[in-house]
């Protein structure tokens, strides 16, 4: 069961694309974000999906909503993956799975990561989530409606 609206976002601390660390309290501190996990770089969907991000970035911009993405793939799959499709947001690297899990963001017994994403508020309040393992494209629709109707 995916963490629920209203809820308060579990911090983390996890290696990013940029070079650094991200925690999650410091780094989007008194910012909305969106937080979208999902299965694996350079796979089809996860492609498409983080390219719509892409394609929507100066739309979430606009909306001041900063953007990341979390896998379990180490920092050089993400560093070639956000190269080679100039993403405009960091990938954050957890490899051990415990983000993912502290999300609820694991595909039991499999232990990948499940494709969701989640939408704060500037407190880090859970406002929105959206769960579809083969539609990424829907991922990005759901937080746009959802941040619009807000």
């Amino acid at each position: 069961m995916a963490i629920k609206i209203g809820q308060k976002a579990p911090d983390f601390t996890l290696p990013s694309t940029d070079g650094k660390m991200f925690r999650l309290s410091k780094g989007f501190a008194g910012k909305p974000c969106i937080i979208y996990f999902y299965p694996k770089d350079f796979t089809g969907g996860c492609t498409a999906e983080a390219c719509e991000f892409r394609d929507q970035f100066e739309e979430f911009r606009e909306l001041d909503i900063s953007i990341i993405g979390i896998s379990k793939d180490d920092m050089a799959t993400h560093m070639r993956f956000k190269k080679q499709y100039s993403l405009p947001f960091e990938l954050l690297s957890d490899s051990s799975g415990k983000t993912c899990q502290a999300y609820d963001a694991l595909v039991p017994l499999i232990r990948i990561p499940k494709r969701i994403t989640y939408l704060l508020d500037k407190d880090h309040i859970v406002q929105g989530v959206y769960q579809d393992m083969f539609d990424g494209k829907a991922h990005i629709e759901q937080m746009i409606a959802k941040i619009k109707k807000s």
